[in-house]
């Protein structure tokens, strides 16, 4: 009658498009300190998602939220989180790393999250 153990999948190469409501992530948060928590709480939830403590941010996505200042955030982004082996180091530390790329839209209705097997 117990839950029984389902084995996990191996990780494959993969990528989503997703909506992160950074409003939402950082409610309650001392205002000098909002977008260095925001950069956090993304890291924190694409290691989750993906599975994969390597989560490295593109340096356009860093601007978008720093754009309005550390206090003003913009209240959604949107986000290609790609998963991809990691080739590059002989000493790594994981075998993945995830890739969290900001991707430009004008409005956010009717935007799900989509998934797609190759990046």
């Amino acid at each position: 009658m117990g839950k029984e153990a389902k084995e996990k999948k191996p990780l494959t190469e993969n990528s989503i498009d997703t909506t992160v409501n950074l409003h939402r992530l950082t409610h309650s948060i001392q205002f000098k300190k909002k977008a260095t928590r925001a950069v956090r709480e993304i890291r924190k939830l694409v290691s989750k998602l993906m599975r994969t403590p390597d989560v490295r941010i593109e340096s356009k996505l860093n601007e978008f939220i720093w754009s309005n200042g550390i206090r003003n955030l913009p209240k959604k982004v949107r986000v290609r989180v790609s998963r991809k082996r990691n080739d590059e180091d002989a000493e790594k530390k994981s075998e993945w790393y995830s890739l969290v790329q900001h991707i430009d839209v004008d409005n956010f209705s009717n935007r799900l999250t989509e998934k797609s097997k190759s990046s």
